[in-house]
């Protein structure tokens, strides 16, 4: 039987990608993008799109029951640097909109719901170096706490309602097709960018600031992964730790200058820097892995190779 999926948050830097691998594996007219805004062209013009609140639960429901749909991606958010700025703004859209998805599961409306945790669940107090599956979170940031709380709730509702919903904790992502939305981690992105157009980039953390990373196409991929493995083999109902490489940023600008000679990197950090720190260095991922056979194929190599091939044209 063919799926009827909703993405919700589909015009943002994951969702945008996520919609199209979507569509390429179960057809446009099956995969229904929304987004309180419209996105670029060709996301509006390769299948269904809908104006949707991720807050408002009635035009929610309706458009659920319209499609017929079976699964939701909820991708909506607003990340960490920007929910710095605007903190009730960004717990009222990072929380109802998972209320209202986590309902409609436990209303039976829909059978399977995909949402993305991260790593800013974790803190100051957590283990910084490959940073176990379970441990101290306690995280600083509007983000970082509304995640967390979303794990609490994603495990609840499993639990006492029995609602298929999935997650995993993207570390920070890397793409050349969309830009990134305020994270603490989009130096990674900005850099290749400043790279090619100027062979120079002011960063906002600190030379030896390391966090984990993952190319683009990993994280798509780790998405339909976990959504694809068998009921019984999800045995973490809250999040998966995600892991693929980890670097700083004078690295990422070493391996640059291998390709860009005259690349020049210099440091100006800021409020960022104090959300950086708070973040795991490295993550472990060996549940992911157990569980469900996670493995990433890019590494900081790769994925500059990536970055700079396809921004070039």
């Amino acid at each position: 039987m063919q799926k009827s999926i909703l993405i919700v948050g589909a015009c943002g830097q994951i969702g945008t990608e996520l919609t199209y691998a979507l569509r390429d594996k179960y057809g446009n007219e099956n995969v229904i993008a929304s987004d309180i805004r419209e996105g670029n062209d060709d996301l509006m013009g390769s299948g269904p799109f809908e104006i949707l609140d991720a807050t408002d639960y009635d035009a929610l429901e309706e458009v659920v029951a319209y499609y017929e749909i079976d699964e939701v991606y909820l991708m909506a958010a607003m990340l960490s640097a920007t929910a710095e700025k605007f903190p009730m703004r960004a717990w009222n859209l990072n929380m109802n909109s998972l209320f209202n998805v986590l309902n409609l599961g436990k209303e039976k409306k829909i059978e399977k719901i995909f949402w993305p945790s991260s790593i800013a669940v974790f803190g100051m107090n957590t283990p910084k170096s490959d940073t176990p599956q379970s441990t101290i979170m306690e995280p600083s940031t509007v983000y970082g706490i509304s995640k967390q709380s979303g794990e609490r709730w994603c495990d609840y509702y499993h639990h006492k309602f029995g609602v298929d919903v999935r997650s995993v904790r993207y570390p920070g992502l890397i793409s050349w097709k969309t830009k990134p939305g305020g994270g603490t981690t989009d130096y990674a992105v900005e850099i290749y960018h400043k790279a090619l157009a100027e062979a120079k980039y002011t960063c906002f953390l600190k030379a030896d600031t390391a966090l984990p990373m993952m190319f683009m196409d990993d994280a798509i991929r780790a998405t339909l992964q976990i959504m694809d493995t068998d009921y019984e083999k999800v045995k973490i109902r809250s999040s998966y730790n995600l892991s693929a490489m980890s670097f700083t940023p004078s690295e990422i600008a070493e391996i640059i200058k291998k390709h860009i000679p005259d690349f020049e990197i210099s440091y100006d950090p800021d409020f960022r820097q104090a959300i950086a720190n708070s973040w795991p260095s490295s993550i472990d991922d060996s549940s992911a892995q157990l569980d469900w056979g996670w493995k990433a194929e890019f590494d900081l190599e790769k994925t500059t190779e990536e970055m700079l091939g396809n921004l070039k044209k």
